[in-house]
């Protein structure tokens, strides 16, 4: 920080209302929008970059804590070519995100967003057509999603942001990708800003010699959340499991009581499924009430192969969603994969729950589930399917492996009800465990 920017903070933060006042009326209309522009001044340390001969720095926090502030801010320093965060302006930047409406909704567009912290004057064109940022200097910054890798093949850049890189789906091919294009000007940098989740290719980030780990907890930011923040979520979670990591940034690694390890679901990975699968099925789960109160309602797509290997195709769970929303989602997705039948649970809905999908597409057939025994016990046999390597998972599913790697006797640390796990046992329970009629192979 600048010594003009440390007095400046000093004579905002550090001092009463009353000389805070006397102060800021002594500046013109000009100076005080130049002050309510000036990052240095209103980070917190953890938010500037920091020092050394870094080229991946790593913003680790929980929710809330200020990370897509502090990766939008160090993409304006550097496109101004601001001292001490760059030495020269840069010119041609990536933005990532887990979706191109994520990267558009939070890193452009979000109120922490690249056009939210520039000044009128200074603020660049955003060009949604061509999914791009241009700055008034020429500087431009593309939009590029992670579920798509190969979209990276070809651009270069001497700047890129990452956001919330442990929910990439194709994290691996995205970052090689993202690597490769890195090679314009005299020192490309990156930035990656996320809530910590134990994915392998984090904990390599982490262990690299030219990374640079910055970390802040969800209340080190409460002076800029909702009031209610505290109370219903904060105090609810923290010391947790899901607090640690969701709330104070923490990297937790799997329970030693969970049915499933991080290690074994990275080996079973895949980028993508056989052309030709047997059959296909989705797995409801639905929760028993709508609303923000609700369950979320699971909703996982799987196949299994003329091999006998089966595939987690897609986890595409839904929150906060309506009885017709989350049956029109499991249709449309029936749909788009030629699937062979929906499978629903029927506890806590019963004949409700046939009757919603059947109203909306009674062409679509539908399988009743009913569980007789409890979670753990049905999620047992799948977990020794996963075992003995006969399952796959199809690109990163960070929900839904947090979920499994977190599932243990007493259910998951959070006491949530597992919505994404217990789609995706009965999903494999019927392909893998159950009565099997002839296969039909089908391209997807």
């Amino acid at each position: 920080m600048t010594s003009s920017a440390k007095s400046l903070r000093t004579a905002l933060i550090g001092s009463s209302r009353e000389r805070q006042a006397t102060f800021l009326a002594t500046l013109s209309a000009r100076e005080l929008q130049t002050l309510i522009y000036d990052w240095e001044i209103w980070a917190r340390q953890d938010q500037l970059p920091p020092r050394g001969d870094w080229i991946t720095w790593l913003v680790l926090g929980g929710r809330g804590a200020g990370k897509t502030r502090t990766g939008a801010e160090w993409i304006k320093a550097l496109v101004q070519g601001r001292a001490p965060f760059a030495e020269r302006p840069y010119g041609r930047i990536a933005l990532i995100g887990e979706t191109l409406s994520d990267a558009r909704d939070v890193m452009v567009e979000g109120v922490s967003g690249l056009l939210a912290i520039h000044a009128r004057e200074e603020r660049p064109i955003w060009q949604p057509s061509r999914r791009r940022l241009q700055w008034p200097n020429g500087a431009v910054a593309q939009i590029f999603s992670a579920e798509d890798p190969e979209s990276l093949r070809g651009p270069q850049f001497d700047a890129a942001w990452g956001d919330e890189l442990a929910k990439w789906r194709h994290a691996e091919a995205t970052w090689d990708m993202l690597q490769f294009g890195l090679r314009l000007g005299t020192k490309p940098r990156q930035i990656v800003t996320t809530t910590p989740k134990p994915t392998q290719l984090l904990k390599r980030l982490m262990a690299e010699p030219r990374t640079a780990i910055s970390r802040a907890p969800t209340r080190a930011n409460l002076a800029n959340l909702a009031p209610g923040f505290l109370d219903t979520i904060v105090r609810r979670y923290q010391g947790s499991r899901l607090g640690r990591q969701e709330l104070d940034g923490e990297l937790i690694e799997d329970r030693a009581d969970a049915l499933w390890k991080r290690e074994q679901l990275d080996r079973l990975r895949v980028d993508r499924a056989p052309d030709q699968m047997a059959r296909i099925v989705i797995a409801i789960d639905p929760p028993a009430t709508s609303g923000k109160s609700a369950d979320a309602c699971g909703l996982v797509a799987a196949g299994i192969d003329a091999d006998g290997l089966c595939y987690i195709l897609r986890d595409s769970t839904l929150c906060e969603v309506s009885p017709t929303g989350w049956a029109t989602k499991a249709i449309a997705l029936y749909h788009r994969l030629a699937a062979d039948c929906l499978i629903a649970e029927v506890n806590q809905g019963g004949e409700m729950v046939t009757t919603i999908l059947s109203g909306i597409d009674p062409s679509v057939p539908v399988r009743a589930v009913r569980a007789n025994r409890g979670k753990y016990l049905r999620a047992e046999p799948v977990s020794a399917l996963y075992e003995q390597g006969r399952i796959r998972h199809v690109g990163n599913m960070a929900e839904l492996e947090d979920e499994m790697c977190d599932f243990g006797l007493d259910g998951l640390s959070s006491g949530k009800s597992p919505d994404r796990l217990d789609a995706m046992v009965w999903a494999v329970t019927h392909l893998c465990l159950g009565e099997q009629p002839e296969p039909k192979v089908r391209a997807i």
